[in-house]
């Protein structure tokens, strides 16, 4: 016989107990502590700066290039050094005939002679994230612009068409209208204003986080930041950017920079009237002398009416500088569909008889897709819209300013 248990085991499952968990709800509401731009509520914290650095090296307050290494060096080594060996089996004309097969000489291209490259590349750009329907009008034009042109003695239909997409390509990435915050922070300064930079996009693509890298890039070269809490949506939204703002003090103490606090956040809690708290934020920059503006809104589907008006009237009422879509490098054709009614809305649903569209691109996580770089692409082709900021890590010295040619070489790569 098997020994009777002591005790019954009691039926049901019981609810887990964390050690930093409280079952009272009032404990964990902060929206009423609001701070009204003090740091009262923002104490200064301890934590290793190297975490929230990473790199000891950098040049501070330098915004770096994005960096691709291009394996087009080593396959050129690769060819001269199959090319400078002698051919045993064959004789000098056999050799030179092969080198020669392939070439096209004195011949003007052709639709026919094009499309099968052409077909090639498209399907290329698309497995790179491109956006089909932009694909297929990259091709179109590159083929347009070839179409008739007389090739060189030693050049090929592939060498020659690739070359023109290559140039087709970092023509987009470098649209004619550059944004230069630095010098338009500059500027506002002798005018004794802030700068004001509204931040917009969908859910869940790094809005809060790259608003704190361009925090810190500011502060580095000598710009006091107030950071406008206007999301009044989302669950733990203040609380986050609170965070970043300790953190943010605690890198850039105001002993460092003669008693002035670098970094301030404005908050009225939850369920207020974005439009109205950034109102209040520019205001009480302007009476404290803060060089930029950074407003945080809500994250919202580019299908949400009521909430993209509300994102318009922000606009609209603010008047900010700079407005910048926030999107994924993850996405590729749900990229334009983003930003192509984020400005339709902007447009439909502001009072403003000129409406105010979004003026530059934050493309972040690039560093989670490799060289599927071709959401780059299709959302300065649909906009014509710069890419200002690259976010790439999860320190803050993951900013990044975009090089043409590295997203080119990437997208190129094989």
């Amino acid at each position: 016989r098997s020994p009777k248990p002591d005790a019954q085991k009691e039926k049901g499952k019981k609810p887990r107990v964390w050690d930093l968990g409280n079952s009272n709800a009032k404990v964990l509401d902060y929206s009423n502590s609001a701070t009204n731009g003090s740091t009262e509520a923002c104490p200064v914290e301890e934590f290793d700066p190297d975490m929230a650095l990473g790199d000891k090296n950098r040049e501070p307050g330098r915004l770096y290039d994005l960096e691709y290494e291009s394996e087009d060096e080593a396959e050129e080594e690769k060819v001269v050094q199959n090319t400078s060996k002698p051919s045993a089996k064959k004789g000098g004309l056999g050799g030179m005939f092969g080198m020669l097969k392939g070439l096209v000489g004195s011949k003007s291209l052709t639709r026919e002679d094009m499309d099968p490259v052409l077909e090639k590349m498209k399907d290329h750009l698309i497995a790179k994230n491109v956006a089909a329907e932009i694909a297929v009008q990259l091709c179109e034009s590159v083929a347009k612009k070839l179409e008739g042109k007389v090739m060189g003695t030693f050049t090929t239909v592939t060498s020659t068409v690739k070359q023109a997409l290559q140039e087709a390509l970092v023509q987009i990435l470098q649209p004619q209208r550059r944004v230069d915050v630095l010098r338009d922070v500059m500027d506002a300064q002798r005018h004794r204003r802030p700068y004001v930079v509204t931040f917009c996009g969908v859910n869940g693509v790094g809005k809060s986080t790259n608003l704190a890298k361009i925090s810190f890039w500011l502060i580095e070269n000598g710009f006091s930041v107030l950071i406008a809490a206007c999301d009044t949506f989302r669950a733990g939204a203040v609380e986050q950017l609170r965070t970043h703002t300790r953190r943010l003090n605690a890198l850039h103490p105001p002993e460092s920079h003669g008693g002035r606090t670098m970094v301030q956040l404005y908050e009225k809690g939850y369920g207020k009237d974005a439009a109205g708290i950034a109102m209040e934020a520019i205001s009480y920059a302007r009476n404290q002398g803060f060089d930029v503006v950074l407003v945080d809104t809500a994250g919202r589907m580019q299908d949400n009416a009521p909430l993209m008006t509300a994102l318009a009237k922000l606009i609209a009422v603010n008047a900010p500088d700079l407005v910048l879509f926030v999107g994924e490098a993850l996405v590729g054709n749900e990229a334009v569909d983003q930003l192509v009614k984020f400005n339709k809305a902007l447009a439909d649903h502001s009072m403003a008889q000129t409406p105010r569209l979004i003026d530059g691109i934050v493309l972040t996580k690039f560093d989670t897709i490799d060289d599927k770089v071709g959401a780059a692409i299709s959302m300065t082709y649909i906009t014509s819209k710069p890419i200002v900021f690259v976010g790439t890590g999860q320190t803050y010295c993951d900013l990044r300013s975009l090089n043409a040619k590295a997203v080119v070489a990437a997208l190129m790569k094989a």
